[in-house]
């Protein structure tokens, strides 16, 4: 009896202690779940603003019974298809060590394709999907904020010359706050959208208590007559229905920072349910009144809570907007690290979460480029041409690169990957087709971005690479190199020397400069090589790596994933295979650096050269970018060709 008394106590314990766990668990997911209200579903969130009335706008149908429910029908599948069945359940597996985003997908396909020539075309299908995005950035925040603040002219159409100008002071504001980062004004994103939500569902279930037979519009049937009833004219009206899947993306961008069933629960149990009440309760107002087609979300709303809700809506713009911009600081660091864009100023706005950071340049490009946008395009209406095309483009690089890898990563079959690959294709081939005659109404706009962003990127890693090939063939080898030094040795002084370089092979030209000049050596010398890896978070066990030569040299290659900041002075204070530990105070690193001059040498263009040359010129220097205090540092320069 005593040893059953002990065992049941035992039990008892073991119970507690797991039901303790189970409870952190919970209230871990919870608080996470609050969170993706805030962060991911923001863009996606604002689309009932204008998705459901551009189907009837200029381009769009005739306001007829048949037309909305086969509207609302296609937006309801839509949202199943695209977001809940291919991001929600497909895509959410291709995450690359946590890290999602089309340049994290894009180096997990490079990592299962073993020819060169096939690694080079994913890579491109890779930068154009990032360049998509960025043209997205711009546009987002200007049809977000546009689209909120036009309810003034549902208050007072009077007013309706003021839109403009309020949107720019709003889209002022909202940039010049980025340098403080999300983390003071990050708590308020979740209540608003979760009340945003809340509010959508509402004022949806009231609009269906108008004409409750609006709900026949999630039978697929009316989508099938939709196209039957208008032809051609249905396939360009569904350029609309893309609006209200806008920030689908988000779900496998966000998948780093909250997992994937936060992101999946709220979705189908927040999200989904709250967009669709709403897009019905549209739906029914225009049919009980179809002179509301003009601005069926405002004119849902009580004329008494109609300036709450002009408020409300605009908060919810400002947070969709926060989270696109966020994504794109977050894409560019990405970028930069893996060699596709110039090395910029990173800064951090947090102590806590490695993932607010603040990047000053993209920060000043995005304002300039959006406020233009606002100018250019003066409306919404006019707007929404312009958003569609690079949101699908995004969409279709995401299901080609996901295809990839399934069939290499994950080792599906062919027989299963090509059923998978072409109803995913389908689906986004009929949505760009649907956009496609957007393309001279505005649609050309994110697409031509996406092309200046795309041709600097290529630009930017072939300049690196004709780089690389002038410096090894004018370099020495590092070998016989020592071996000489070993033969003739020159005048020692005391201290550590660390040259870095891209080559490891090769000797740094800082390295000969300095013994040209200077006659002289240090006691210990370190070739050293920072090498980024095509995951997001580099492993312990390869951090680092030692190798010793001889002389005291010692070649020293340290890795950091595409998500990390490199802070070189703090890695080498943890390396002890180099005779004794380094001394920051005892240390100088020597750098060399590069002055491009554009030349007719084979490679790239002249004006790539030019173009090339000007980046290189105005990136953020290596010093600053590898942490390396300033008073422990010495640059040598040298010219070279390409």
């Amino acid at each position: 009896m005593l040893v059953a008394s002990f065992k049941k106590q035992g039990w008892q314990i073991g119970m507690s202690q797991g039901s303790e766990e189970e409870n952190a668990s919970r209230k871990r997911l919870a608080t996470l779940c609050f969170l993706v209200i805030g962060v991911v579903y923001g863009d996606i969130g604002t689309s009932p603003l204008y998705a459901f009335r551009e189907a009837f706008g200029q381009h769009g149908v005739a306001v007829a019974r048949e037309n909305v429910l086969g509207v609302l029908s296609l937006i309801f599948w839509s949202l199943i298809t695209v977001v809940s069945v291919k991001y929600a359940t497909f895509i959410l597996r291709a995450d690359n060590k946590g890290e999602g985003g089309v340049m994290a997908l894009m180096a997990l396909a490079q990592r299962g394709v073993r020819r060169i020539r096939s690694r080079w075309i994913v890579m491109v299908i890779g930068l154009f999907g990032t360049s998509l995005f960025f043209g997205d950035a711009v546009v987002t925040p200007a049809i977000s904020v546009l689209s909120a603040v036009e309810g003034i002219e549902v208050l007072s159409p009077a007013s309706a010359h003021y839109v403009v100008p309020i949107t720019v002071l709003i889209l002022l504001g909202m940039f010049s706050i980025q340098k403080h980062g999300t983390s003071r004004i990050g708590p308020l994103f979740a209540p608003i959208t979760l009340v945003w939500f809340a509010t959508l569902g509402i004022l949806g279930v009231f609009g269906i208590m108008r004409d409750p037979s609006v709900l026949k519009a999630l039978v697929p049937h009316h989508a099938v007559m939709f196209f039957v009833h208008n032809g051609k004219l249905g396939i360009f009206a569904m350029g609309a229905v893309v609006l209200s899947i806008t920030g689908a993306e988000a779900l496998y961008s966000d998948i780093g920072h909250f997992g994937k069933k936060p992101i999946r629960l709220v979705w189908f149990f927040v999200v989904l349910p709250c967009l669709m009440l709403n897009y019905l309760g549209q739906g029914a107002l225009v049919l009980s009144d179809p002179s509301t087609a003009d601005n069926p979300f405002y004119l849902l709303v009580p004329a008494d809570l109609l300036i709450p809700m002009i408020v409300l809506a605009t908060m919810a713009t400002i947070v969709a907007s926060q989270a696109v911009i966020s994504g794109t600081f977050s894409m560019a660091r990405q970028a930069v690290q893996l060699g596709y864009l110039p090395r910029m100023q990173v800064l951090h706005t947090s102590d806590e979460q490695e993932g607010q950071i603040f990047l000053p340049w993209i920060n000043r490009i995005l304002l300039v480029l959006t406020i233009a946008v606002v100018f250019g395009f003066k409306s919404s209406a006019n707007l929404v041409s312009a958003y569609g095309l690079a949101v699908v483009g995004t969409m279709l690089i995401n299901t080609l690169l996901v295809v990839i890898v399934a069939r290499r990563i994950w080792g599906w079959s062919y027989w299963r990957v090509i059923p998978v690959g072409l109803i995913f294709l389908g689906v986004d081939s009929l949505l760009l087709t649907a956009v496609a005659d957007k393309f001279v109404y505005g649609g050309w706009f994110p697409l031509a971005l996406g092309v200046l962003v795309f041709t600097l990127m290529m630009t930017w890693r072939r300049g690196r690479e004709l780089v690389m090939r002038e410096i090894k063939r004018a370099g020495l080898a590092l070998e016989p190199f020592i071996a000489s030094i070993s033969a003739h040795p020159p005048l020692r002084v005391s201290g550590t020397a660390v040259f870095l370089t891209a080559n490891p092979e090769g000797v740094p030209n800082a390295l000969l400069h300095n013994l040209k000049h200077n006659k002289v050596l240090h006691e210990r010398n370190v070739i050293l090589t920072v090498d980024i890896l095509d995951v997001p978070v580099a492993d312990p066990g390869d951090r680092k790596s030692v190798v010793a030569l001889a002389d005291d040299f010692y070649l020293v290659t340290l890795r950091y994933g595409f998500s990390e900041d490199p802070n070189i002075p703090m890695a080498l204070s943890s390396v002890s295979q180099c005779g004794f530990p380094f001394e920051m105070m005892d240390t100088t690193f020597f750098l060399s650096r590069e002055s491009i001059i554009a030349g007719d040498r084979p490679g790239m263009m002249l004006w790539r050269d030019r173009l090339f040359e000007f980046l290189a010129r105005n990136a953020t220097s290596a010093t600053a970018f590898f942490q390396i205090p300033g008073n422990r540092l010495i640059e040598l320069g040298t010219q070279v060709e390409i």
